[in-house]
């Protein structure tokens, strides 16, 4: 079919999108569903990683219209690609903030496309997405809501700690308790020094839900302090939530389970319903 044909047997459209971010020009695709609910933006974990299309596929079947790049300096995307894959420290602040304002590049873009589309627009990232999703949320009122996947609430260097320590070990939870991570995840001495970035900084400026999915064998972050932190944004009335599942680790979304994508996919379909009756009243 033609990438810009409506498709009877997937019930969406893709149309190949390019748009500008700092100098340099991104490249994506936009799924629409027939009639949408809400629209998304995939943002990126810290690979080296093009449009995420099955993961959009899965969503736009269910009614979600998506908008996913190229990462920067990655595909047919302009700029220059600063990962752990090349050697470089990719989580320090100026890259992180570069990230998300080609977040609110994407989101601008988006919305152009869908014109008069009356939907909630949303973020949906993986991992290093935990940290760009706030700072770009907290640069943009038009972003309605978030779901991130193994997303940290840690900060980057107190995350680099905790990676340190689990050093790749799958069986890491077998021979550690959660207050020895706990512990040298704040406490180790740093490897690198750099500013560090606190998610929970632009968390506090929120005020839009947030849904985090976290598998409790992760051994890129700690989940149990992330959860302990969410607790604490919760109880002071922040609309974020979060579900954990006990025999996965960080790759929550790209697992053979899956019950995380279903879980974020419901999430966004019931805010979705919330958040039209309250922005947009007939």
């Amino acid at each position: 079919m033609p990438e810009t044909a409506f498709s009877q047997s997937t019930g969406f459209t893709i149309q190949d999108v390019k748009f500008e971010s700092q100098g340099i020009t991104l490249a994506g695709s936009i799924l629409e569903p027939e009639k949408p609910m809400a629209a998304v933006i995939i943002i990126h974990g810290s690979d080296p990683v093009k449009r995420e299309m099955e993961f959009a596929k899965r969503l736009a079947k269910e009614g979600i219209a998506v908008l996913t790049y190229d990462k920067r300096g990655v595909g047919e995307s302009g700029g220059v690609y600063v990962g752990p894959s090349v050697g470089t420290n990719n989580i320090d602040t100026t890259n992180l903030n570069l990230l998300a304002q080609d977040a609110n590049a994407a989101v601008k873009t988006f919305q152009a496309y869908l014109k008069n589309k009356k939907i909630p627009v949303g973020l949906v990232g993986f991992s290093q997405a935990g940290w760009i999703i706030p700072i770009a949320a907290s640069k943009n009122p038009q972003i309605d809501f978030m779901v991130l996947f193994s997303g940290p609430t840690i900060t980057t260097l107190e995350q680099l700690r905790f990676q340190f320590y689990t050093n790749g070990n799958n069986n890491f939870w077998e021979n550690h308790t959660e207050a020895d991570a706990i512990d040298h995840t704040l406490n180790d001495p740093d490897r690198y020094q750099f500013a560090a970035t606190d998610p929970k900084i632009d968390l506090n400026t929120l005020a839009i839900p947030g849904l985090w999915l976290f598998g409790e064998k992760d051994i890129q972050i700690p989940v149990n302090l992330c959860i302990e932190q969410l607790n604490t944004l919760k109880a002071q009335g922040k609309p974020f939530e979060y579900t954990s599942f006990p025999k996965l680790g960080h790759n929550t979304s790209s697992s053979n389970d899956t019950a995380p994508v279903d879980t974020a996919i419901q999430w966004i379909k019931q805010k979705a319903l919330n958040i039209e009756k309250s922005k947009f009243p007939k």
